[in-house]
């Protein structure tokens, strides 16, 4: 016991002196990964001076941009954004990437908001096949079955080959349409309306769906991948930080039950204390006469 008690005071003490000397250590959120890691949503947004023309909405008196960002703040609203790394990659006469796999917010949607993109590219056709091949170039490293693709256009003419070979990493294509389908705006000498036709084909070519967005946001159903919550893992190191919590449980813990253990399990020997002696047995018989005689009453004498 008194071995015992003396690990325990040491773990004890060795665990307060270090969680003493490392300091306080905060929680923070990055430190918690999804099991099975992030889940990556690519965004493919058209920025190409035609999506700034007004025919998109409900009553078709929003610009095409505009519409763009309000469909995809919707979807945004409906996925685990804690769990979720998004990308924006713009394309017009070519493709850049805006935002890589982040989880601000605030930066995706002040670029969905509006944001004057086409300036960055110079001024020609757009290719949207170029804003597909950036974005499988930049999904390529990622985990298989992780990724979600939206490619949101008014539509363009794309070629009979050279379609990008879809990664392991995207498991499921959203094309998106925007812009009225059945009356087009006029800019630079040519009516541009939502193509339809070449969105649904190039949905089919990358194996995925077709939605106009004109008027009625995604389904929900195409974001189940995307809105479901995964338990969490904690990816923290463990050093001595740990080590001396754990200390100082087994130590507190020891020295909490050395008093029950004595007291169910002791020893009845008590340090500092004498035997009880035992009774005097007489060696004569009861009636003998030295028995009586040593039993009788002392005789008191007066003078």
């Amino acid at each position: 016991m008194p071995w015992a008690r003396l690990a325990a005071v040491g773990a004890l003490t060795w665990g307060f002196v270090t969680l003493w000397q490392i300091g306080p250590q905060s929680v923070r959120q990055e430190a918690f990964v999804p099991a099975g890691g992030f889940r990556h949503l690519v965004i493919a947004l058209d920025v190409s001076p035609s999506m700034q023309l007004a025919d998109a909405g409900a009553v078709g008196k929003q610009t095409r941009a505009l519409r763009a960002g309000e469909v995809l703040m919707s979807l945004l609203q409906r996925i685990a954004l804690d769990q979720v790394r998004v990308s924006i990659i713009a394309f017009y006469s070519g493709a850049k990437p805006v935002v890589v796999d982040t989880s601000d917010m605030e930066v995706v949607k002040n670029c969905l908001n509006d944001l004057p993109l086409d300036i960055a590219f110079n001024v020609g056709k757009t290719e949207l096949l170029e804003g597909v091949r950036q974005s499988v170039e930049l999904a390529s490293s990622w985990q298989p079955d992780s990724t979600t693709l939206v490619v949101v256009s008014d539509g363009d003419t794309i070629p009979d080959s050279g379609m990008p070979q879809l990664p392991r990493s995207i498991h499921r294509t959203l094309v998106v349409g925007i812009g009225d389908a059945l009356a087009g705006k006029y800019i630079d000498g040519h009516q541009s309306r939502q193509d339809a036709t070449t969105l649904r084909q190039l949905a089919a070519r990358l194996k995925g769906d077709y939605f106009d967005a004109n008027q009625k946001h995604l389904p929900s159903a195409a974001l189940a991948a995307l809105s479901k919550s995964l338990p969490l893992r904690d990816t923290r190191e463990r050093g001595l930080r740990e080590a001396a919590l754990i200390c100082i449980g087994l130590g507190s813990g020891l020295l909490a039950a050395l008093p029950v253990a004595l007291a169910l399990a002791g020893s009845a020997w008590q340090a500092g204390t004498r035997s009880r002696r035992k009774s005097f047995v007489p060696t004569s018989k009861p009636n003998s006469p030295v028995s009586v005689a040593n039993h009788q009453p002392e005789k008191m004498t007066y003078a």
